[in-house]
């Protein structure tokens, strides 16, 4: 059966929300989205005035009193421009709040800010990923470290604290478009979310067929490699409903990272297409984000599905009503669905 969540970067777009409103309605999503039954609510992390969250572990400690089942990731931590060491004792602390409920979701980030921030160089973006999820791994592992480095430096058989309730913290490495990233997760054996946000799913099943090779090359059971599809989406009452509701801030955000990155723009002839049965848009009413996971997970056979509301910043009425329809409408077809497919797979 498979898992459903909701991800956000709580978007402040063009600083026109209060940022400690923004916060404040964030855990007020979260509270409801554990209310309605989700699995897992994930926040992500940036550097940048159009969001909120620079601190995942803080708003998921503060939403840890407010809720009881759901589990609390970040979405992503940007890992190479943070300390491991540090990341685990927040994800530590969070994990103890929230009676065993945290995880890392870590990756490199989509947007660079934290490197110059932080004083790292760009030109390490992939070895400091690579070095800094190891350290981040063996601090899992063993309350007393020993460690060299190159980017940090040395540990000489130091204890860290707290320890997670969980053994292990769960970690997930966050895959967006990098045949090397699929293959290091499936190395390593950890879960992988892979985010889908532009064209068509089907052109990511190799980093998905990449992932699930490489662990069992490197000697992992199959059953342990769990995967993620995260997708940006809105669920309204009606389809014409969602898609004017979502248009604006959508393409407008969409538009204002393509300046910056040099895209062109993108119209609503564009975002209709992303939002038809193949596109990776999953925008409309509770059927339709239904047929579009369900499609999915025909492709994937993925574990847990995320739905990242919003991109652009939409009423704070508008995402709590997305997540109600997500967790009443969508949620239960879902599991249902993919239980039946659980058990008559041969």
């Amino acid at each position: 059966m498979m898992e459903l969540g909701i991800t956000t970067f709580g978007e402040v777009t063009d600083r026109t929300i209060d940022p400690g409103l923004r916060l404040r309605n964030l855990i007020g999503e979260i509270e409801l989205a554990d209310q309605v039954g989700l699995d897992v609510f994930g926040v992500g992390e940036h550097h940048r005035p159009d969001f909120a969250v620079s601190s995942p572990a803080v708003v998921l400690a503060a939403a840890a009193e407010h809720t009881k089942t759901i589990r609390l990731a970040s979405a992503v931590t940007v890992l190479s421009s943070d300390d491991p060491v540090r990341v685990y004792q927040d994800f530590a602390t969070l994990d103890l709040l929230s009676n065993g409920r945290a995880e890392i979701m870590a990756g490199r980030g989509s947007f660079t800010e934290s490197f110059p921030l932080f004083g790292n160089d760009l030109g390490d973006y992939d070895d400091l990923f690579s070095e800094k999820l190891a350290l981040l791994l063996k601090v899992r592992e063993s309350e007393r470290v020993s460690w060299t480095g190159t980017h940090r430096p040395a540990i000489e058989n130091r204890g860290v604290y707290p320890r997670a309730q969980q053994q292990p913290l769960p970690v997930w490495i966050a895959v967006g478009g990098t045949p090397e990233s699929a293959i290091r997760a499936g190395t390593l054996g950890l879960p992988m979310t892979l985010a889908i946000i532009g064209g068509q799913p089907e052109r990511f099943r190799p980093f998905v067929e990449l992932y699930r090779e490489a662990g069992q090359r490197a000697g992992h059971d199959p059953a342990k490699l769990q995967l993620a599809i995260n997708s940006h989406g809105y669920v309204a009452e009606t389809s014409q409903q969602a898609a004017d509701e979502y248009y604006k801030p959508y393409v407008g955000m969409m538009n204002r990272i393509g300046r910056e990155r040099g895209w062109g723009g993108m119209d609503r002839s564009h975002y209709e297409a992303l939002r038809s049965p193949r596109g990776a848009l999953l925008v409309g009413s509770p059927q339709e984000v239904i047929d579009k996971i369900l499609f999915e997970h025909e492709l994937f056979a993925n574990d847990r599905f995320l739905l990242h509301v919003s991109v652009g910043t939409l009423p704070h009425a508008s995402v709590l009503r997305a997540i109600e329809l997500f967790g009443t409408k969508v949620a239960p077809v879902v599991r249902r669905e993919t239980a039946v497919r659980l058990r008559t797979a041969p």
